[in-house]
């Protein structure tokens, strides 16, 4: 199973949105939200709301890429998320996360006992290549008891 199928079977409003993930690794999540009638805001284009769950959907598949190997150890949880919305978003959307620290940087201090936090930085994309929104959430992997 991909990382974006397990995030399909288990995250209901991902499958709400109908979002495809493109490619999840370590490095570099993408995903794509099509354009619906139904995910439309006042102005035709894709909803504030629905672009937050995109870009937040592609933080979780490149914090699941990186970190899945820790899952029994640790569960990730998103701490914070700001994000701008930048240009008029219209049609199919696509969020490109990167992940904002090394991943062997955060399982040392995971290592350490320690509760590390990591941001991840998303760009939102027309099918034109403008960005529409930039999105970081900082993560953190919290120590199982």
């Amino acid at each position: 199973m991909t990382v974006g199928d397990m995030l399909l079977a288990t995250v209901p409003m991902a499958r709400t949105l109908n979002l495809e993930f493109l490619e999840t690794t370590p490095e570099r999540a993408v995903v794509r939200m099509p354009d619906r009638a139904d995910y439309h805001n006042h102005v035709g284009g894709p909803h504030a709301g629905a672009m937050f769950t995109l870009a937040e959907s592609a933080s979780g598949a490149i914090v699941i890429a990186a970190f899945g190997d820790q899952l029994s150890r640790a569960v990730p949880l998103a701490v914070k998320a700001e994000i701008g919305y930048k240009k008029l978003a219209m049609g199919v959307v696509t969020a490109t996360a990167t992940l904002g620290r090394p991943v062997a940087e955060v399982v040392a201090e995971l290592d350490e006992g320690r509760r590390p936090e990591f941001p991840v930085v998303i760009e939102i994309q027309r099918a034109d290549g403008a960005v529409t929104g930039e999105m970081t959430v900082v993560w953190t992997l919290r120590p199982n008891a």
